[in-house]
């Protein structure tokens, strides 16, 4: 898909007659990529490595101090002048390999000027470490020694028996894991609680540096060195890290991607062994240490390491098995020749790929690493901000300078300077403010649609909760769940053998007190008023206790549809006194409430609010017109039913405190709309669902605007 250069440049004058060639240190390997022969240049000084196609290495090969370079490529013109390289391409290649202090020049100040780049090299990188604060390095020690001298007690778990015991140690952990999901699902909610952040630390810190080890030891394993160690701050977080780019020159891409993937192999084989002393220990410090180790290795593995659009292992990964070094270098320069080409008219860009297919994969990786970027650094501002303001303020200042001043800067710089848009520098301005001042023409002035939407539980307006009067052992389900009823019918049947025992002994001393009243009649007539007051209290508390056996039978207080589902799951088991045992519904009327938060609180009562319409989970296609809804206009904290907290999987904030889990974390207020019946959704008590709002049309501008001052005053009362 690449253009081929010009011949012949213009500055080509500059370094016609110099004596070039590559310093004595530099070590040169082949590779493979895509059937293709490519030479890699590793300088063992500064470890960094540089891709050479074969005409541009069979040119670089041949410089000596003996020959000008216009000798060389004279010579490589006459031998192969299809595939030779241009003059352009010459300057451009020279240019790179000089300021990766690759090239040996004949000079005095030779050795100075190697220094000097070798500087700046290093200002740039601490710049560059500045700019991507989250991720800054820091080595702090040389480790090749020691893995060398562990590797032959490692080596046989790189092999073909060390693969089958870790399929066989991983897969029992995650069979574990499955059996024990709801007690790892509870633990999980307390994995950010004070008490157990030192076992959290702690265990990241023993998974990382058992991850990077596996780094090291895999490179070992093929051949390379490992020559950093150090702490890399993740966050402000400090974890290990190792530098395994010398597994950059291994010719075998699946030597390369098993580098990659063994921090991450290591991380699971050892969080399956830590699912182990979990399962198998009872609470205490070695049982949390273990399920932090399993936590962060699940969460770091999925969310960082498997991730192939942030350059972690999955981005190195990915690399290599689509034979794409520089993936994401590759992926900006084919964004940046697409815009050069179709956008600015320079017809002579090139784009690094050299399929169509290559090319698509490139520009998607491009876009959407771009955007997770974005995404995954907010997210991190925001929980760095929720605990240390200063700092979070700190990071978004940074990020702000180097995500939009420098870009702007940069591209300004760009248009205004760059010898590529020479003959359409003109078009490549007007496309550019256009675009930007389109852009923010578009979000400012053009009204899009806007709406909000909150979660909220269909109820019907006519229901009665049934609850037991009395305290039983559910013996009997009369009536089946779904059932329609008439009032006072018989559904549920209580047993109580307490309260049988008691009425028989307050039955046995009624008895004995009218047999005493009988004696007294004949002997003693002074004592009968207090005998008669004694059995009207018995009666009357006989009378109470036959009420209560009576109640034994749940019946039915009102009309309506019996709903319990789980009831026959409940035969057998001990009942208190009001316990909730089913609902019966009308189900002539049915409402929706929601549950509108504090931030939409003000458009819902502007009064700006064009329609609305309710969508049941299950069927969100098939949204139900609202014709009319009541706002109650007083905050309230207890939900309308417990499926909207999180406790049971909804969407609010809720107090964990409170066992129901229908007590929200924050002030709400509600909304009753009115659902009509139809055919399109079916009408239950209970179903969850979402209500929209559709508002006037406004500007996105407006809108996000907003949503930050919203999201600003909410978590940091700015």
């Amino acid at each position: 898909m690449a253009e081929e250069r010009s011949t012949f440049h213009e500055s080509w004058y500059r370094i016609a007659n110099q004596r070039i060639c590559l310093r004595a240190g530099v070590r040169v390997r082949r590779q493979m990529f895509r059937g293709q022969r490519w030479y890699i240049l590793l300088d063992p000084f500064s470890n960094q490595f540089f891709r050479l196609r074969p005409a541009a290495y069979a040119f670089v090969a041949r410089l000596s101090m003996n020959r000008t370079v216009e000798q060389v490529w004279s010579e490589r013109m006459a031998r192969d002048p299809d595939n030779a390289p241009g003059q352009e391409d010459v300057i451009q290649l020279l240019a790179q390999l000089y300021h990766a202090n690759l090239l040996h020049y004949q000079l005095p100040a030779d050795s100075a000027k190697l220094f000097e780049r070798y500087k700046k090299r290093k200002q740039r990188i601490l710049q560059a470490t500045f700019m991507n604060i989250m991720f800054f390095r820091v080595p702090l020690f040389d480790p090749d020694a020691l893995v060398k001298r562990l590797l032959p007690a490692v080596r046989w778990l790189m092999s073909p028996f060390g693969a089958l015991l870790w399929i066989v140690v991983v897969g029992m952990g995650l069979k574990l894991a499955i059996d024990h999901f709801e007690a790892l699902r509870v633990q999980s909610q307390g994995i950010l609680a004070p008490s157990n952040l030192a076992l959290l630390y702690l265990g990241l810190i023993l998974i990382k540096a058992l991850h990077e080890f596996g780094h090291s030891f895999a490179v070992r394993r093929f051949g390379g060195e490992v020559h950093t160690m150090g702490i890399m701050f993740l966050v402000f977080n400090p974890i290990p890290y190792m530098d395994a780019t010398s597994s950059w020159s291994f010719r075998s891409k699946w030597q390369r991607a098993f580098v990659g993937a063994a921090g991450m192999i290591v991380e699971v084989f050892v969080a399956a062994l830590a699912m182990f002393v979990w399962a198998n220990t009872g609470p205490g410090v070695l049982h949390s240490l273990a399920y932090n180790m399993v936590f962060i290795a699940s969460v770091s593995t999925i969310l960082f390491n498997g991730n192939p659009l942030l350059r972690f292992d999955g981005y190195y990964i990915l690399s290599d098995l689509l034979d794409i070094p520089n993936l994401h270098q590759q992926a900006s320069q084919q964004l940046r020749h697409l815009v050069e080409r179709y956008a600015f008219g320079y017809t002579r860009s090139e784009s690094p790929a050299s399929t169509r297919k290559e090319a698509v994969w490139l520009t998607v990786f491009g876009i959407t690493s771009g955007l997770y970027r974005v995404v995954v650094f907010t997210t991190i501002l925001l929980f760095v901000a929720d605990r240390f303001l200063l700092a979070g303020i700190i990071m978004a200042v940074i990020c702000a300078v180097s995500w939009v001043l420098v870009p702007i800067v940069r591209l300004v710089r760009y248009l205004a300077t760059n010898t590529r848009l020479q003959r359409t520098r003109l078009r490549a301005v007007l496309v550019t403010v256009g675009v930007f001042g389109g852009g923010l023409l578009l979000l400012y002035f053009v009204p899009f649609p806007s709406s909000f939407k909150t979660p909220g539980v269909l109820k019907a307006a006519d229901y009665a909760v049934v609850v037991n009067g009395t305290p039983g052992t559910l013996e009997a389900v009369l009536v089946a769940s779904g059932t329609n009823v008439t009032k006072d019918t018989p559904l549920l049947r209580l047993s109580n053998r307490e309260l049988d025992f008691e009425i028989a002994l307050v039955d046995a001393r009624l008895r004995e007190t009218l047999a005493v009243r009988q004696r007294a009649m004949r002997e003693r007539r002074a004592d009968l008023k207090p005998l008669d007051s004694r059995i009207k209290a018995i009666r009357a508390q006989l009378t109470r206790l036959a009420v209560e056996r009576a109640s034994l039978t749940v019946v039915a207080n009102v009309a309506g549809k019996w709903v319990a589902p789980r009831i026959e799951d409940r035969k057998g088991m001990w009942l208190a006194r009001g316990t909730p045992l089913g609902e019966l519904i009308n189900e002539n009327t049915f409402y929706f409430s929601a549950v509108v938060p504090q931030q939409e609180a003000s458009r819902l009562f502007s009064g700006d609010i064009r329609s609305s319409e309710v969508k049941f989970a299950g069927q969100a296609d098939s949204p139900v017109p609202v014709p009319k809804y009541t706002k109650i206009p007083m905050e309230q904290t207890r939900l309308p039913s417990a499926a909207l907290g999180w406790t049971a999987g909804g969407d609010v904030a809720v107090n964990v405190r409170d066992p129901g889990g229908t007590e929200a974390a924050e002030p709400f207020y509600e909304v009753r709309a009115d659902v009509p019946r139809t055919t399109e959704a079916a009408l239950y008590h209970g179903r969850s669902g979402r209500i929209r709002f559709k508002l006037s049309a406004e500007p996105l501008l407006r809108q996000w605007w907003r949503r930050l001052r919203q999201l600003l005053q909410k978590r940091y009362q700015i």
